[in-house]
């Protein structure tokens, strides 16, 4: 009882604020918990994981604690952040999956609800297949797509709305294919995908670089093209336009933390990752797992989410997937 008690008192005491900005007395942030809202494995789960180890590397923070609640493509996640109202030791890893599943799922909780922390990162989608794929190039598997889209399966790590769902349609629409006849697999996160494309459940999926690294590395995954408007550097894969599509697609993403923060909660939350963002050990990560820095602060990140939630819902009403 007594080592209890003193581990929960421990996770009860407050951060100093001049720690994390440069006060150097030594305090860390401690008690930090971040929410994935899909399952292990995919993009939300691999950016929470690595930042939390990239804190605790750095001696910015003490223990992280990563913990998945899936479902709904993420918004059973956002809708925990949202309740958890004043705790400012939750952040929810998310990106712009969330932002589509928020419409496509009906959500009764928005980001709009949350506090904004930071943007973190931007990564290309990749449109990928497994080494033992017929499809050896994006032309030869269009030519297949256009006749029988219905036979030719896409599966993405995200609900309808997503990051992995919003580029093949794009893709679709660009080939002069409706997008409402694409036969497209969701799968809660790149963990499940990654099963079937292998399994070939689905022709090819489309997913995010980094989730996938290590097996394209390994030569279990070939890509077919990058989303992306230039090549990437170690990815040997054309751009979707030096294929035949006038597609250039990028997915980005942060962490938000529930509402009604006090004005010092936010203030270290928003700190400890401006300083997270300036340390050796994300620089290495952001260079291990193919990502762009993309850093925003808590106001401009905010400022970023109003204008995806705008250009998202227009997408969607555009490809005729929501009302």
């Amino acid at each position: 009882m007594a080592i209890v008690a003193a581990a929960a008192a421990v996770l009860l005491v407050p951060p100093a604020v001049g720690a994390l900005t440069g006060g150097g007395d030594g305090t860390q942030l401690r008690g930090l918990r971040m929410l994935v809202p899909n399952s292990p494995g995919g993009g939300y789960d691999v950016t929470a994981r690595t930042a939390a180890k990239a804190f605790e590397e750095s001696g910015l923070t003490g223990s992280v604690e990563v913990f998945n609640l899936p479902g709904a493509g993420g918004t059973v996640g956002l809708g925990r952040t949202v309740n958890e109202s004043g705790n400012d030791r939750l952040v929810m890893s998310m990106g712009l999956g969330v932002v589509g599943s928020v419409y496509t799922n009906s959500s009764p909780s928005t980001l709009a609800d949350t506090t904004p922390i930071a943007r973190l990162t931007q990564e290309t989608e990749i449109v990928v297949v497994g080494k033992d794929s017929p499809y050896t190039s994006l032309p030869q598997l269009l030519a297949e797509w256009k006749a029988a889209p219905g036979r030719v399966p896409v599966g993405g790590g995200s609900s309808p709305g997503g990051p992995d769902h919003l580029a093949p349609m794009l893709m679709a629409e660009a080939a002069g294919l409706d997008p409402r006849t694409v036969n497209y697999v969701a799968y809660d996160g790149g963990g499940e995908l990654l099963a079937a494309v292998l399994g070939g459940k689905v022709a090819f999926g489309v997913s995010g670089l980094g989730e996938y690294a290590d097996q394209i590395d390994a030569g279990e995954l070939r890509v077919l093209a990058v989303t992306a408007g230039e090549r990437i550097p170690g990815v040997d894969a054309p751009t979707l336009r030096e294929s035949g599509l006038d597609v250039e697609f990028t997915n980005w993403r942060g962490m938000v933390a529930p509402p009604g923060l006090s004005a010092e909660g936010r203030a270290e939350l928003e700190a400890a990752y401006a300083e997270l963002v300036a340390t050796p050990e994300w620089a290495a990560a952001l260079e291990r797992n193919g990502w762009t820095d993309a850093y925003q602060p808590g106001p401009e990140f905010g400022a970023f989410l109003e204008s995806e939630n705008e250009r998202v819902a227009g997408v969607l009403r555009e490809l005729g997937l929501t009302s």
